[in-house]
């Protein structure tokens, strides 16, 4: 090879070799890259709160603030249009069949979370006569599309927890913040808690657990007896709301 031949390849390769060094590293080893979380699944899923932890947070709404940013619940400053996926409801409407004479008063006093009880055998599904909502199969999760939603409204009539609003009036313009990777909903559908599926989907847990700084919540596999859920289930005494409906739902209270 001669002098020039040389010097060109030296110097073609010290150009070269500066810019491999200035790409980012996951361009040159592509093959390096992690992968994307892996799907979170389970047979039927489940949630625990622990009534005793969540009521020591005097008037926290943590969770519920965060449900609603990341799901782009509206706030509607007249009651009447609320629409709310999480909020908070007296102990005695919550567990109207759990109430009695010697109940401790710190529990009485208690306002807890309530939020779509994501049933087993849940009535709104039979009742909606487009199927935009369903339970899937898969993990137990009560799903919606709102896009065949046509606003009649029976789900809301059958829900026996009062879980389901109806958007009175345009919601996008009432959105404090929109976040851009999920959905806004129109005028005339019905919405809910949908257990966070597209969270799941990418690996992440639910948004109303992630942002609980009491550590009130715990989220599992039902059907896996040797989840962590299912543990701390066997070790509390839990209540459901309404159960005498067969509704069977998936929210257990640790009391």
């Amino acid at each position: 090879m001669s002098d020039v031949t040389r010097r060109d390849f030296i110097k073609v390769a010290g150009v070269s070799l500066a810019g491999l060094l200035v790409r980012p590293v996951a361009n040159l080893f592509a093959f390096e890259e992690l992968p994307e979380s892996s799907p979170l699944t389970a047979r039927r899923w489940g949630l625990a709160i622990d009534l005793r932890k969540c009521i020591e947070e005097k008037n926290c709404t943590k969770c519920i603030d965060a449900c609603h940013l990341v799901h782009n619940v509206p706030h509607f400053e007249n009651p009447k249009d609320e629409i709310k996926w999480i909020w908070k409801e007296g102990f005695e409407g919550a567990f109207a069949e759990q109430d009695h004479p010697f109940l401790e008063e710190k529990l009485k006093e208690a306002h807890p979370l309530v939020m779509c009880n994501q049933c087993d055998n849940p009535p709104c599904v039979r009742v909606c006569p487009t199927g935009a909502t369903w339970r899937r199969e898969s993990d137990g999760i009560v799903q919606m599309d709102w896009h065949r939603c046509i606003g009649c409204r029976y789900c809301m009539a059958a829900c026996p927890y009062g879980s389901r609003s109806f958007n009175w009036r345009e919601p996008r313009s009432h959105i404090r913040k929109i976040t851009p990777d999920f959905p806004t909903r129109t005028r005339g559908v019905v919405e809910k808690c949908n257990f966070c599926e597209e969270r799941l989907a990418k690996g992440l847990p639910l948004t109303c657990v992630e942002a609980c700084t009491a550590k009130a919540m715990m989220f599992g596999d039902m059907e896996d007896a040797g989840s962590e859920i299912r543990k701390l289930l066997a070790e509390r005494y839990s209540i459901r709301r309404k159960p005498s409906l067969g509704a069977q739902p998936s929210i257990y209270y640790l009391v």
